[in-house]
């Protein structure tokens, strides 16, 4: 049996006590905390370390995403990665690089980490190592992975690794994490457990000692420096109690400490002594004589016109591709799914045959079908960013947002918007102008989302013919293009509206590295394809599947005998026009259905969405999505399904199929575009509304969010109806 033995600093040194663990190698459990700038490769790393084992969820107590996977470092040794924000330096400016100093200061906390893997950028090392040399003096045991090892030779840069190496004091792995190259020699190294750095970047002044110290010795602290950071950040520390911070509070006001003035001189002195190592480390070979490529590249994809002509030809071939391409494995899943159906109704007759055909089935077939448009909504995403084209993007996208109030940030958000409304809302805590943060909270749920895709491509399908126009342009794509393009121009005409209510006057600035272009790594993309389409799947399923249910057992059911006398009514009424006996069992379908809980139900809020072309069928529908938009699809489905003939088996075939009170078809042109409408500006979102909530902590912003959107959505769906009825 092996025995491991985790290297700390000598006590004596102001560091942790040395700590030796001989622990079976089945038993070896590590975790360890993936940190780095922006932009160093964090992301590809921790996609090669961990590949599908991956999961995303909150920080305790936090409402910033974290990503955590599980490594197999050796045979016998499992670690849990823990990928945290991208930050520049240990003073944090945003929500996300918060996280980072509560959980690395914070040494009781279950969540702290026992290693930590420090990625850099080896092609722009001295910006990097300020957030390392930070890291080292906190003593953590760490490694160094000098990443884009790749890019720095291309720039003609050549790195003494062993002598880096020498000069840290941790090890320093040379990488190109994006084709996987070090990763075992770095997972090597993890598994080892190696102690804290023995090397000192930076000490803070004989002026500052008896206050650290005091610190130091009130919260038990290993070292000065982390003593140094309680003394800057107090008041952002959440595990820090009220007692606790009014002590540092007092001592600083004692000692005079002036936390901006010391913050800027320690990162001077810092970068003189990153220079001063770098002297011996750093070899440039040869000067760039021309113009990097990404920044010709950028000529181009940035101009002022040129450059908005690029995008919006992408965004064009993007909505093309989501009809064009999504058709056929969309028809083989409706299919599929219709055909399961059929299966399990020629099993038999009875409550439970009918309640997996007609519920359960009916009601996921109406979110699987959508896998092929969600995955290649996504699979766009994912190659924009891993190319670097999306941070040109929100570059470009600042010139016209800034006209409306917003924050040159507030752009991520609403692009992210059109994946999904929560992580984007959660994006917005980069924005420190409060004001301009609240006001991109506010109009990011009206940016289509990937849920707003069901809805979408159903009815468009409907009434938008199947047409090419100039051999290129698909109509149904055009169309769908045009939804998002509304959303979009709601947003920001909504979002000028509220800054001239708010009358915010703070000024923000916005500052984005641009990264160098690069090819995507389609395995990264393949991940993000296989993360987001299981997380759309398993969680609508879930609401799906219960709605679902719900909505069988209201249609199958009614109060006292209605049911039985729909059914008498009903053939009374077919024997008098002498149907046939399949009309006959459609109408008695019709009138029991009617007849039942959610016809009741229906019936009852019908008046409210009748001006706007509406029935009780898709009031339900309407209610239903409230959860989650895609399960408008799965209810109407699921409603149709009870109330038509089984023959009908695929969604289109059976709104296609619905009548008005004419005879005529139900969905037309006129109650399609209304209730297309209607989910542009509508809120329909109760996780949108809860992420609202955590976000400004308090009920004032959601519940106006919910009302305005809601209040849009209504009179705008009125006037298109009114119009083109």
């Amino acid at each position: 049996m092996a025995s491991a033995a985790v290297l700390t600093p000598d006590p004596k040194q102001g560091q942790p006590a040395a700590v030796a663990a001989t622990r079976s190698a089945t038993e070896r459990h590590t975790r360890i905390a993936l940190i780095g700038n922006p932009n160093s490769g964090k992301s590809s790393l921790f996609n090669q370390l961990t590949g599908l084992n991956q999961k995303v969820g909150n920080f305790p107590g936090v409402t910033v995403d974290r990503k955590t996977g599980v490594a197999q470092l050796t045979a016998h040794h499992r670690a849990e990665i823990v990928d945290l924000p991208g930050t520049y330096s240990l003073y944090p400016k945003s929500l996300d690089e918060k996280v980072i100093t509560d959980l690395l200061y914070d040494r009781a906390s279950s969540e702290y980490p026992d290693f930590v893997v420090v990625t850099a950028d080896a092609s722009n090392l001295k910006r990097n190592l300020l957030l390392f040399t930070q890291l080292a003096d906190l003593q953590l045991p760490m490694v160094l992975a000098l990443n884009m090892m790749d890019t720095a030779e291309q720039h003609g840069v050549q790195i003494d690794v062993a002598e880096l190496q020498r000069q840290l004091g941790v090890p320093v792995i040379p990488m190109n994490a994006r084709k996987g190259v070090g990763v075992t020699a770095l997972k090597i190294v993890m598994a080892q457990e190696l102690g804290a750095p023995g090397q000192t970047f930076y000490e803070p002044t004989d002026e500052l000692l008896p206050m650290i110290r005091q610190i130091r010795y009130y919260f038990n602290l290993h070292n000065d420096y982390l003593a140094l950071h309680y003394a800057h950040q107090y008041e952002r520390l959440k595990f820090l109690s009220a007692d606790d911070k009014a002590y540092i509070h007092e001592l600083r006001q004692q000692y005079g400490f002036d936390s901006v003035a010391l913050q800027a001189q320690e990162t001077i002195d810092r970068y003189a002594r990153i220079s001063e190592l770098l002297l011996d480390v750093v070899r440039v070979t040869r000067a760039e004589k021309n113009e990097s490529y990404s920044n010709k590249i950028d000529r181009v994809l940035t101009h002022k016109v040129w450059g908005y002509l690029i995008f919006l030809s992408i965004l064009f071939l993007l909505f093309q591709a989501i009809f064009a391409w999504a058709e056929l494995p969309m028809d083989l899943i409706d299919q599929g799914v219709a055909w399961l159906g059929g299966q399990v109704k020629s099993l038999g007759k009875g409550p439970l045959i009918d309640l997996l055909s007609d519920g359960i089935i009916a009601g996921l077939g109406g979110v699987l079908m959508f896998i092929p448009q969600i995955a290649l909504l996504f699979a766009f995403i994912a190659v924009l960013e891993e190319s670097g084209y999306m941070a040109r993007v929100t570059f470009m996208m600042d010139k016209i947002m800034r006209k409306f109030g917003l924050n040159g940030k507030s752009v991520v958000p609403l692009i992210s918007g059109m994946a999904c409304a929560v992580p984007a809302i959660m994006s917005a805590r980069t924005i420190e102008n409060w004001k301009d943060r609240i006001i991109t909270i506010f109009v990011v749920p009206l940016m289509s989302c990937s849920a707003r895709i069901p809805v979408y491509t159903v009815l468009v399908a409907l009434v938008v013919p199947e047409r090419t126009v100039l051999g290129i342009f698909n109509l149904q794509g055009v169309a769908l293009m045009g939804l998002y393009l509304l959303g979009f121009v709601s947003a920001v005409l909504s979002a000028w509206a509220l800054k001239t209510l708010l009358r915010a006057k703070e000024r923000s600035f916005f500052i984005m590295e641009f990264p160098v272009y690069r090819w995507p790594r389609w395995k990264n993309v393949g991940l993000t394809i296989v993360e987001k389409v299981k997380a759309f799947v398993f969680q609508a399923g879930k609401i799906i599947v219960a709605i679902s249910v719900l909505l069988w057992v209201l249609a199958s059911y009614g109060p006292g005998d209605s049911l039985v006398q729909a059914e008498q009514q009903a053939r009374t009424e077919a024997a008098q026009q002498q149907f046939t006996p399949e009309q006959t069992e459609n109408l008695i379908a019709a009138h029991k259905l009617e007849s039942s809980y959610a016809g009741v139900f229906g019936r009852s809020i019908e008046p409210v969405v009748r001006p706007l072309g509406f029935d009780w069928k898709v009031s339900i529908a309407l209610l239903t999505s409230f959860a989650a938009r895609e399960v408008f699809v799965g209810t109407i489905s699921t409603i149709y399904s009870v109330g038509q003939d089984a023959d009908m088996s695929t969604v289109q075939e059976k709104l296609r199929a619905e009548k008005d009170e004419f005879g005529q078809p139900f969905f037309t042109t006129a109650r399609a575009a209304s209730l297309l409408v209607f989910y542009v500006f509508a809120m329909q979102c109760v996780s949108t509304l809860a992420t609202t909530y955590r976000e400004t902590k308090g009920w004032t912003w959601p519940l106006l969010q919910l009302g305005y959107m809601s209040g849009l959505a209504y009179v705008m769906s009125l006037l298109v109806y009114q119009l083109l009825k």
